[in-house]
C-alpha cells in the first residue's frame, strides 16, 4: 500500500479518477479500513459538492498558490450569492402580483356568479298623486301637476256653455288667479279681464284657442293657466273670461262674479 493509495480517496469520491485508477484504488480498498472510513465520511460532502463544476474545482484549486486568486474568487461568490438572492426575492415578487391578479380575476368571476348573494338596489316609497285638476302640456297651464292654492270659485255661462273654475289666493303682491276651463270651442283668442269694485278693470292675461278648443270632443283636456293682479281678493267684483274677434271686439264667456 502506498502514500499515493491513500491520497486517492478524495479524488474517486469526486469521481475524478480515470478507470483503471479507479480499479486499482478500489482493489486497495478492499483491503483498507482506514481508506473505508474516510470515503464513508467524505459521502455528504461530495453530495454538496456535485452542484460545482470542473472549471469552479480548478479554479479553487488554484487559490491556493495565488492569494489573490482566492480574493477574487471570494468577492465573485458573495456577488453570485447576492444575484441569486435578488433572483429569489423577484421571482417571490413575481409570484405574489399573478396570485393577486388570479385573486382578482376570480373575485371579478364569483361577483358575476349567480350562486353569489349580490346586493339588491332599493326601490323609493310611492308618493302620492298631485292634488289639482289636469294640466295641458300643450297649453299655458296653471301647474295641475301640484295642489292649486286658493279659495275655489265654480262658473258655467249659460249662453256660451263655458265652463270654469278659478282658484284666488292672497298675496303680498295682490291676488294669484289659477284658471281651469272647459267646453271652450276654437279658434279663437281669448282673455282673462278682472273688475275691480270701483269700476275699473284689468287685462291680466290673453291666449290663443285652437280649433279643437279645450274640453271638448276634440280635445278633452283643460285649458289650465294662472295668472295675477295688483287688485287685493277684497277689491275684486268680478273676473270675467272674455273673446276677443278680429277688430278687437270682446264678448264675455264665462264670468265669476261670487267672490
Amino acid at each position: 500500500m502506498s502514500r499515493a493509495d491513500h491520497m486517492d480517496v478524495a479524488a474517486y469520491a469526486l469521481g475524478v479518477l480515470d478507470p483503471q485508477d479507479a480499479e486499482r484504488f478500489e482493489e486497495h480498498l478492499a483491503a483498507c479500513w482506514a481508506c473505508a472510513a474516510e470515503l464513508e465520511t467524505m459521502v455528504p460532502v461530495v453530495g454538496l459538492l456535485s452542484g460545482i463544476d470542473g472549471e469552479a474545482m480548478a479554479a479553487l484549486e488554484q487559490t491556493h498558490t495565488d492569494p489573490a486568486l482566492l480574493d477574487r474568487t471570494l468577492v465573485a461568490v458573495r456577488r453570485d450569492r447576492r444575484r441569486t438572492r435578488v433572483r429569489q426575492l423577484l421571482a417571490t415578487a413575481a409570484a405574489v402580483v399573478v396570485f393577486g391578479g388570479v385573486s382578482a380575476v376570480a373575485a371579478g368571476m364569483l361577483g358575476d356568479d349567480p350562486a353569489v348573494p349580490q346586493a339588491v338596489p332599493t326601490t323609493a316609497a310611492p308618493t302620492a298623486a298631485p292634488s289639482g285638476g289636469p294640466g295641458d302640456p300643450n297649453g299655458p297651464g296653471v301647474g295641475g301637476e301640484k295642489e292649486i292654492e286658493g279659495d275655489q270659485h265654480d262658473a258655467t255661462d249659460p249662453a256660451t256653455g263655458v265652463q270654469t273654475t278659478m282658484w284666488l289666493a292672497s298675496k303680498e303682491y295682490g291676488t294669484q288667479i289659477a284658471v281651469q276651463l272647459g267646453r271652450l270651442p276654437g279658434p279663437r283668442v281669448c282673455r282673462l279681464v278682472v273688475v275691480r269694485k270701483n269700476a275699473t278693470s284689468e287685462v291680466v292675461s290673453s291666449w290663443s284657442v285652437p280649433a279643437a278648443g279645450y274640453g271638448t270632443n276634440q280635445n278633452q283636456l283643460p285649458l289650465e293657466l294662472s295668472a295675477s293682479t295688483s287688485a287685493p281678493v277684497r277689491d275684486i267684483e268680478k273676473i270675467q273670461v272674455q273673446s276677443v274677434d278680429a277688430n278687437g271686439v270682446a264678448s264675455p264667456l264665462v264670468t265669476v262674479d261670487d267672490i
